[in-house]
């Protein structure tokens, strides 16, 4: 077996509008799907990321909260590449998102910096190598 790709990474939000309008507007993913499941309560929303992969956006009533930030077992945070890194940041900064200062990566050498979505899920921006 050979893996191509990452094909799709789901999320579990808490306020699905909410979610719905950071990961669109704020982040600018295209909607490929929209579902309501009425038997299940849940919403499920398709979103393109850029290299042909997707995320995929979950409601469910009664979800629980994640354990604990950062360092729960499993999923750690999820990363976009950025051209620039700058922009990005302030392009988050000025939707009213709390962006953690820059870091350089001491394996590589390139910028990165942390932020949060709705439910205060790790994301990352990490700038692509110049």
């Amino acid at each position: 077996m050979q893996l191509t790709r990452i094909h799709h990474v789901a999320l579990i939000c808490g306020d699905y509008p909410r979610s719905k309008a950071f990961y669109t507007e704020v982040l600018g993913l295209r909607v490929l799907a929209e579902t309501w499941r009425p038997e299940r309560q849940s919403h499920k929303l398709d979103l393109a990321l850029p290299d042909g992969g997707q995320l995929e956006l979950f409601s469910f009533p009664d979800r629980p909260p994640r354990p604990s930030y950062p360092e729960a077992r499993g999923l750690r945070h999820l990363a976009f590449s950025v051209d620039d890194l700058d922009a990005a940041v302030a392009h988050l900064q000025a939707h009213g998102v709390a962006v953690e200062p820059i870091r350089v990566d001491e394996l590589t050498g390139q910028r990165f910096t942390f932020f949060a979505d709705p439910d205060d899920l790790p994301l990352e921006l990490y700038e692509a190598a110049r």
